[in-house]
C-alpha cells in the first residue's frame, strides 16, 4: 500500500498543546485521584525485603503443573496466607487426564521427575565408562526438556542442525543415534525420531530474540516437548557453548558417544490453583470482584519469570490486610481476590471450572515478571487491555504508573521527594515504565478474550535477557521494582474496589487528561499512513474514547450534565483534528455477520493445546491471518482480536477495520478466511 505524508498544522497545534497541558498537570498532581491517604500507607508498610524473601523460597522449586515442587509451593503460599489473616483460603483442585476439556484448554497431565543426567562416554579395554557429566536434573532442572519420558540409551551423537526439513538428514544415519539440534525438541519429533529413528534429543535451542540475542553462550533454554505427542521420548538441553564443541568435534570427523539415563512420566493429577480474598465490606458490592493474578508454574529457578509476579501480589496481600486490621485504610467495599495458577491453561480451566468467579470478577491485575533488577536489562511495562474491550481500568493503573515514573526519577535525580517508593535493599533507579502499550503473553489475555471480556491491566517486564533460562536467579531481583509492582497493583486495586458516583469528578478529569496525551500519539503515529488509512484510525480512536468514558456506567452514576460535558470536550477535540471515517471496501462476504458459540468458551491458542488446529481439518490450508504482520500487530494478535470482535453485531468488514485501526492494515479476504475456518470448527456460526 502506497503511504502519503501529509503535515497538517492542526496536527502539530494540537499535539503541541498537548503535550503543554500534560506537562503542566504531572507537575501540579502529586498524588493521583485523591488517594493521598492510601498512598502514603502503601509507601510505608509494601516491602520489597519481605517480597523477596518470599521469591527465594520459591525460587528453589522446580514447579512444573500438577508436580511435588509445584505442591510445595503452594503449600509455602497458602502458609504466608494464614500468616497474613486473609480470608476464604482455598485450594481449587481441577482434574487432569489428557483428555478433559475446560472451555479451550485440554487438561494437561501432570509431570514429574525422579532422575536425569547427560554423560559423555569413553571406551576402556572394550567397556563403556563415564567420562564426562553434559547434564544433571538435580543440579540444574532446566537440562530436562519438559514432558520427556524414562528411558535410558548409550549412542553416538549426531548433529541434525534444525532438523525440521528433510534436507536436515540428507546423508546421515540416525537411526539408534542421539541427535544434536538448533530447534526446540518438540518440533524435530516428528522427523527425528518417528521416521528416522533417533533414540533421544539433545537440543541447544536459544532464547527469545533481543538484543542480547546469543550473546551468553552459557545460558542453558527451557525446552519443550509436546504434552500430547503420540511419540513419547526425551530431550536435554545444552548451551550454545556446549553445542559448539561438540559440532566442532563432531566435523573433524570424532565419534562421541553418550549416556542418557531419565526417570521421568506424565500422569494424572490437578490444575492446583490457589485462591484467596479481602472481602467487601458493602451488602451489594461485595460480590463484585478485583483479582489479582500471576503464575506459579516455572522452571527452577524461574525467578523474575514467574516467582516476581507470585510474591508481589502476595505482599500486596499482605499490605492491605495489615492496613486494614489496623485501621489505617478502610477495607474495601468491593471483594479483592488473589490467585496463583498454571499458565494460562490453569486460568482457561479455573474459569469454565468456576463460571461464577468469570461473573463476579469485574477487573483483572496480571503480573508476569515484575522484579528484574539493571542486570536483566528489563523494562517495565503498565500495558492495557485489548482494543476490544474499552475500560478506565487502563487510565487508572497508567496514572499510578505515572506518578511512580515521575517520583521516581525525581528521587534519582536528587531531588527531595516525599514518595521515592524504594526499598533499603533495594536500588534506585527511576522506574522509567511505558505505560499504555498492549502486549500478549500471559494470563490476562484470558481473561480479556471475547469469551470473557474481563478489562485487564499486566504488568510486566519486557526483555528480559534471562527468561526461560538457568539466570532467572534470585540474584538478578530488585526489592524496589518488587515494591513499585505492588504500589502500581495495590494502589489501582484499592481505588477501583471503592470506586463510585462521589469518584466521578477527578476521574473525568483524568480521562481528558489522557484523551489528550493518546490523540497526541495517535496523530503522531497516523500521519505517515495513506489518506484512507489514516481517516479509519480516527474513527476508531474516537469510538474507543466514548466507550472508555460510558464504561463507567456500570460503577457509577453519570449525570447528565457530566456527559454533556465530556461530549463537548470530545466534540472540540474533534473539530480540530477530525473525526475520520470508516474505510469501506465492497465484496460479496463483507456483510456476513457472525456469533460467538458459547459453549466454547477461551482463546484458540491456549497452553501445551492449540484448539483451532487441533479441529481444524488439516487437508485445508492454514489461515493466512496466523502468518500476517502488521504495522503494530503479529498475526497472533490479529487472531486473537479478530474473534475478540466478534459479538453477533460487527459485520466482517467492521471487525477488518477495527483490526487495520489497532495493528495496521489488513486485506478483508484474510478477515474472511479466518472467520469462516473458525465457523467450521464451530467456535462462531
Amino acid at each position: 500500500m502506497k503511504k502519503t505524508i501529509t503535515k497538517h498544522k492542526s496536527f502539530f497545534a494540537v499535539l503541541c498543546v498537548s503535550i503543554f497541558v500534560l506537562s503542566h498537570i504531572a507537575f501540579a498532581q502529586q498524588v493521583p485521584l485523591g488517594q493521598d491517604d492510601l498512598v502514603q500507607h502503601l509507601n510505608e508498610e509494601l516491602s520489597g525485603e519481605s517480597a523477596k524473601r518470599n521469591l527465594e523460597f520459591i525460587s528453589r522449586l522446580h514447579r512444573m503443573r500438577g508436580s511435588r515442587d509445584y505442591k510445595k509451593a503452594t503449600d509455602f503460599i497458602q502458609s504466608k496466607l494464614v500468616a497474613y489473616n486473609l480470608e476464604s483460603i482455598e485450594m481449587i483442585s481441577i482434574p487432569t487426564d489428557g483428555k478433559i476439556m475446560y472451555g479451550t484448554q485440554k487438561s494437561r497431565m501432570a509431570w514429574d521427575v525422579d532422575f536425569a543426567e547427560l554423560w559423555e562416554m569413553e571406551n576402556q579395554n572394550g567397556s563403556w565408562t563415564h567420562k564426562t557429566k553434559v547434564a544433571d536434573w538435580e543440579s540444574i532442572p532446566l537440562v530436562l526438556a519438559q514432558d520427556s519420558y524414562s528411558g535410558e540409551v548409550t549412542a553416538e551423537l549426531v548433529n541434525i542442525g534444525a532438523g525440521t526439513s528433510e534436507a536436515d538428514y540428507a546423508n546421515k544415519n540416525i537411526k539408534g543415534r542421539l541427535v544434536l539440534t538448533s530447534s526446540q525438541p518438540g518440533s524435530v519429533v516428528p522427523l527425528a525420531i518417528e521416521k528416522y529413528g533417533a533414540v533421544g534429543i539433545i537440543s541447544y535451542a536459544q532464547n527469545q530474540v533481543t538484543a542480547w540475542y546469543k550473546e551468553n553462550e552459557n545460558l542453558i533454554r527451557w525446552g519443550h516437548l509436546e504434552s500430547f505427542a503420540k511419540t513419547k521420548t526425551f530431550a536435554f538441553m545444552v548451551s550454545l557453548k556446549q553445542a559448539r564443541a561438540y559440532q566442532k568435534r563432531l566435523k573433524k570427523g570424532e565419534v562421541v558417544t553418550m549416556h542418557a539415563k531419565v526417570i521421568a512420566n506424565q500422569h494424572p493429577g490437578n490444575y492446583e490453583i490457589l485462591t484467596a480474598v479481602i472481602e467487601g465490606s458493602d451488602s451489594k458490592l461485595k460480590h463484585e470482584e478485583i483479582a489479582f493474578t500471576c503464575h506459579l508454574d516455572h522452571p527452577r529457578p524461574g525467578a523474575n519469570d514467574n516467582a516476581s509476579g507470585c510474591v508481589a501480589i502476595l505482599e500486596v496481600a499482605r499490605t492491605l490486610k495489615k492496613l486494614i486490621d489496623e485501621n489505617k485504610i478502610e477495607r474495601p467495599k468491593r471483594t479483592i481476590r488473589f490467585i496463583w495458577s498454571p499458565e494460562i491453561e490453569g486460568t482457561t480451566a479455573l474459569l469454565n471450572f468456576r463460571p461464577e468467579l468469570a461473573d463476579n470478577i469485574k477487573f483483572n491485575i496480571h503480573m508476569d515478571m515484575v522484579g528484574g533488577g539493571p542486570e536483566t536489562k528489563a523494562i517495565f511495562h503498565v500495558s492495557k487491555s485489548p482494543q476490544s474491550i474499552a475500560s478506565f481500568i487502563n487510565d487508572v493503573a497508567e496514572t499510578f504508573g505515572d506518578f511512580v515514573n515521575k517520583n521516581s526519577d525525581d528521587y534519582a535525580s536528587g531531588k527531595n521527594v516525599r514518595f521515592p517508593m524504594v526499598s533499603i535493599e533495594g536500588g534506585k533507579e527511576p522506574l522509567q515504565a511505558v505505560l499504555g502499550q498492549f502486549h500478549m503473553g500471559s494470563d490476562f489475555q484470558v481473561f480479556s478474550e471475547g469469551s470473557f471480556r474481563i478489562p485487564s491491566i499486566y504488568l510486566h517486564d519486557w526483555p528480559d535477557r534471562y527468561i526461560h533460562t538457568n539466570y532467572d536467579l534470585p540474584a538478578n531481583i530488585d526489592p524496589t521494582k518488587l515494591k513499585r509492582s505492588g504500589f502500581i497493583g495495590a494502589s489501582s486495586a484499592h481505588y477501583l474496589a471503592n470506586f463510585g458516583t462521589e469518584d466521578l469528578p477527578l476521574l473525568v478529569n483524568l480521562l481528558k487528561r489522557q484523551v489528550l496525551k493518546r490523540s497526541s500519539q495517535m496523530l503522531q503515529y497516523s500521519q505517515n499512513l495513506s489518506s484512507e488509512a489514516r481517516e479509519n484510525v480516527k474513527h476508531y480512536f474516537w469510538v474507543h474514547e466514548i466507550e472508555r468514558f460510558n464504561s463507567m456506567q456500570s460503577f457509577a452514576n453519570i449525570t447528565n450534565a457530566l456527559k454533556a460535558d465530556y461530549s463537548i470536550f470530545i466534540a472540540n477535540l474533534q473539530a480540530t483534528i477530525g473525526k475520520g471515517k470508516k474505510r469501506v471496501l465492497t465484496h460479496d462476504k463483507a456483510s456476513i455477520v457472525y456469533k460467538r458459540n458459547n459453549e466454547i468458551k477461551g482463546p484458540m491458542s491456549v497452553f501445551g493445546y492449540d484448539y483451532f488446529t487441533a479441529h481444524f481439518d488439516p487437508n485445508k490450508n492454514t489461515p493466512a491471518i496466523f502468518n500476517y504482520n502488521g504495522e503494530r500487530g503479529s498475526g497472533y494478535e490479529y487472531a486473537y482480536e479478530a474473534l475478540n470482535f466478534v459479538d453477533g453485531k460487527r459485520d466482517i468488514l467492521e471487525i477488518r477495520n477495527l483490526l487495520s485501526a489497532e495493528f495496521g492494515a489488513i486485506p478483508l479476504e484474510i478477515v474472511i478466511e479466518y472467520l469462516n475456518a473458525l465457523s467450521t470448527i464451530n467456535v462462531v456460526y
